[in-house]
């Protein structure tokens, strides 16, 4: 997973764009709300809230605005239907993209998706124009500084994960879906805690990104999709070179 890993380092030059903007609360309420209304409201039956929710906690998210959002997933408070929808299309160089959003007004968001692909040079697709690029896996992270490599592949590999890899700063652990609860609570008791897990899109094959302006141009439209209200998450194949990594500043 060599092009997801540098794919995880571009995507942090760029800082934390929701953060910044004041939307990430608004992002994960709703990846909770929509959560809650697929699975049911109740965490430790509901693998997918229980990500959300933990994604929540380590953003300091208050507890009311959680619970909030669980009830508002389960119909408890009135409020317009959210619904989840995939957007897959293409960045310029060929690059996949999907695009995860929640949305009240699908044609809205749909407009929306079409517009900023255009408008950054590239092409929205149809349902499973790329789609079958990714792969659904869990994801966790966990500090460098917080164990060896030997250390976490003790005790993750016998809790069922699948691969183990890391950047400058974290273990970063791959598992099947259904298994990422499981590997956390392992790596949990034998007193490592992950500061972050959920389930994510990794690409399956990556696509040779070799110079810096198409780089530039998908990074932008990346951005672009991110600073949408219904976008909960961007996922690309882009493979960015080391060489274009290293001369790449993002303003």
């Amino acid at each position: 997973m060599a092009g997801h890993n540098k794919w995880s380092k571009v995507k942090r030059l760029k800082g934390a764009l929701d953060a910044k903007r004041g939307k990430l609360f608004s992002r994960l309420s709703k990846e909770i709300a929509v959560a809650a209304r697929l699975g049911g409201g109740n965490p430790a039956f509901n693998p997918r809230l229980r990500s959300a929710v933990l994604a929540a906690r380590v953003q300091s998210m208050p507890s009311d605005n959680i619970e909030r959002a669980i009830r508002k997933g389960c119909g408890e408070i009135e409020t317009g239907s959210i619904e989840e929808i995939i957007y897959e299309g293409y960045a310029p160089g060929g690059v996949a993209v999907l695009v995860e959003t929640a949305t009240d007004n699908r044609n809205r968001t749909a407009a929306d998706m079409r517009s900023i692909f255009t408008k950054h040079h590239g092409n929205l697709g149809s349902s499973g124009s790329v789609a079958y690029l990714f792969e659904r896996v869990g994801e966790m992270t966990l500090l460098l500084s917080a164990a060896s490599e030997e250390r976490v592949l003790e005790v993750i590999l016998e809790a069922g994960a699948r691969e183990l890899s890391a950047d400058d700063d974290h273990h970063i652990i791959i598992t099947p879906p259904d298994q990422l609860y499981a590997v956390a609570e392992a790596l949990k008791q034998a007193g490592l805690e992950t500061d972050s897990q959920k389930l994510t899109f990794i690409p399956q094959t990556t696509s040779a990104v070799d110079d810096t302006a198409t780089a530039r141009r998908i990074l932008l439209l990346c951005e672009a999709l991110e600073e949408n209200d219904d976008v909960l998450n961007v996922h690309s194949n882009a493979g960015i070179s080391d060489d274009v990594l290293a001369g790449f500043a993002l303003h």
